[in-house]
């Protein structure tokens, strides 16, 4: 394994490799038959070879490689990842639980701001220690314990993907009055981001760069053409703490999850950069279109009912059918636009996709060996036959699954603040770029796996969902993300320092 990482090093980060190439002019100097495999094997080479596909996988980037400058690019990827149609679902949640326009964007504003500063913290750390967010956290969670954080984070970033691809289905299912079922539509999204996510870390922030701009100019012109009804509120009871924190909960679980994989987007800067500017332009690249749009999913959320046009359409197509609803005023251009806004979503699946394709590589330590742009192809085969089947009961599926993430999220984050603030004092060079993959230099991970679970003897009581209330959350409502960061911090401290004292490392 250490041959195979030295040569990983070696290797630039678009390169082409070496015995690809060697391989693909044998087969095609065999005078024996082609097989099927052999064509589909030379036809990824030569997308290798033309693209540029990034081959590097999870090793740690060398100083050396760490040579981009462009850090505008970090708040155009953030940007990009949050324009589209995704935080409008989550903002509709909040009128649906009760909670009015202006309770619902103050509870959006609040909770975003706050929890984003996880993800722009994190996001400083990549060009100076030139690891994944995941590898990072084996100097926590130790060489193979780290596999249970890889795993719920990959669920995590596929259930996302999941929810994407079911909205821009219903989108374009939407537009075509009917004619596209949601099933097709689904499908043609998860291609499409078959393409940007295979390509990497190069291709990625390229697409990035630009894909803002579409989406913005269709957001203001559907806020334009719905203006006057989102003005028809409906009347709404005085808000409740408990429906207050339980909405902030689905607000952080939008968030909080970005920042477990925040600094995989800026590894390949270089380590002089400014990390007041990586910070800001993360934070304000996260949180301005997130607030905004979120704001105006609660704004439509609390219009649909009345408006029996918007209700049809959203009884028929959800998400896509108010937009459709929203944007009929232009007419054919409004179609159009419904179809631009279902493709705006590629912004946030490709860089999900990207970074999931990294987490199947270190959950296990087999898959290290597999191509990362492999795993795109992985990735689609699972979007598609689970987003097709999570279309029904699209909100109740989406509530189930967000019900969970912002939970572990929030316990694992809290051990990786501790071990970098408390035991490494905030200095990346304690981490030592040689022990990434050497599970005698790596922690045991025993205290990050007990701090993480221990936590949930708080964080169980503390839930509110569907299936579950807990006694503290009858009274206080979902404090769960809240108590787990908390918590699992907490218990690190005398834990990590036990595990150190006794067992060396």
């Amino acid at each position: 394994m250490a041959a195979m990482d030295e040569k990983l090093e070696e290797k630039p980060p678009y390169a082409v490799d070496v015995d690809t190439e060697k391989n693909a002019a044998a087969v095609t100097a065999n005078d024996g038959p082609v097989t099927t495999w052999t064509r589909v094997c030379d036809l990824a080479h030569k997308a290798i070879v033309f693209g540029r596909v990034e081959l590097r996988g999870v090793a740690p980037i060398p100083i050396k490689e760490r040579t981009l400058d462009r850090t505008v690019n970090i708040f155009t990827l953030w940007w990009s990842m949050n324009a589209n149609i995704l935080p409008i679902a989550f903002g509709m949640i909040g009128p649906a639980s009760g909670l009015s326009l202006r309770d619902s964007a103050l509870v959006i504003l609040f909770f975003v701001l706050l929890t984003t500063l996880l993800p722009a913290y994190l996001s400083t750390l990549g060009p100076k220690i030139g690891m994944r967010q995941m590898i990072q956290a084996r100097y926590s969670y130790g060489r193979y314990i780290v596999s249970i954080p890889v795993f719920l984070n990959l669920a995590t970033m596929t259930g996302f993907c999941i929810i994407i691809a079911v909205i821009g289905g219903q989108c374009l299912s939407a537009v075509a009055d009917g004619n596209l079922s949601v099933t097709v539509g689904i499908v043609i999204i998860s291609l499409v981001t078959l393409v940007i996510s295979f390509c990497g870390y190069k291709w990625l922030h390229i697409y990035e760069r630009y894909a803002w701009i579409p989406a913005f100019i269709a957001f203001i012109v559907a806020a334009g053409c719905g203006g006057k009804d989102l003005a028809n509120q409906v009347p709404t009871q005085p808000a409740k703490a408990s429906a207050v924190l339980s909405y902030g909960m689905i607000m952080a679980s939008y968030v909080v999850p970005w920042a477990c994989l925040a600094s995989d987007f800026t590894t390949y800067l270089k380590p002089g950069t400014s990390s007041v500017k990586i910070f800001c332009y993360s934070y304000f690249g996260l949180a301005t279109p997130t607030i905004l749009l979120m704001t105006l999913g609660a704004a439509v959320g609390g219009a649909i009912p009345n408006n029996p046009h918007w209700q049809a359409k959203y009884d028929e197509s959800l998400v896509g059918g108010i937009l459709d609803a929203m944007l009929a005023p232009a007419g054919g251009f409004g179609k159009f636009l419904v179809v631009v806004l279902a493709f705006t979503l590629l912004g946030n699946l490709a860089a999900t996709s990207y970074s999931i394709t990294l987490n199947f590589q270190m959950l296990v330590p087999v898959l290290f060996k597999v191509p990362r742009y492999m795993f795109s192809i992985v990735l689609v085969a699972i979007m598609i036959p689970v987003s097709i089947a999570a279309a029904d009961n699209f909100f109740l599926n989406m509530e189930n699954f967000l019900a969970l993430i912002g939970y572990w999220s929030s316990a694992f984050l809290g051990v990786v603040l501790v071990e970098h603030f408390v035991y490494r004092k905030g200095d990346c060079s304690r981490y030592d770029p040689e022990a990434w993959n050497d599970a005698s230099l790596l922690p045991w991970g025993v205290a990050a796996l007990a701090s993480s679970a221990l936590c949930f003897a708080v964080v169980v009581p503390s839930m509110a969902q569907v299936w579950w209330t807990g006694p503290i959350a009858k009274t206080t409502g979902d404090i769960g993300f809240e108590l787990a960061f908390v918590v699992s911090a907490l218990l690190y401290v005398p834990l990590r320092w036990v595990e150190r004292r006794y067992l060396g490392r």
